[in-house]
């Protein structure tokens, strides 16, 4: 399983390692009423792991990683942002 190590903003500069399983295949799509994430396997479970680097101690609040078509997203998807929200 490859990793992608960004610097995220929000993170304090510090490196975070975003894991991607081979050949991982993630769709975002709306807008609408409601927005679908389509994935594969591979893909979901790539997405999945994202979820707990934000999550992680030492990562701050409004950390947040950038989705999109032709990065990391198939052709055509719109933006995913998943970001750390304020603890509370």
């Amino acid at each position: 399983m490859a990793s992608t190590r960004v610097a995220v903003a929000g993170s304090g500069g510090a490196p975070l390692a975003f894991p991607w399983e081979a050949e991982a295949r993630i769709d975002v799509r709306g807008p609408g009423e409601k927005v679908v994430i389509e994935a594969h396997a591979a893909g979901l479970r790539t997405l999945a792991r994202h979820l707990p680097v934000l999550a992680g101690d030492g990562v701050h609040d409004g950390a947040h990683l950038h989705l999109e078509d032709g990065n990391g997203l198939e052709s055509g998807s719109v933006g995913l942002v998943p970001e750390r929200g304020c603890e509370e």
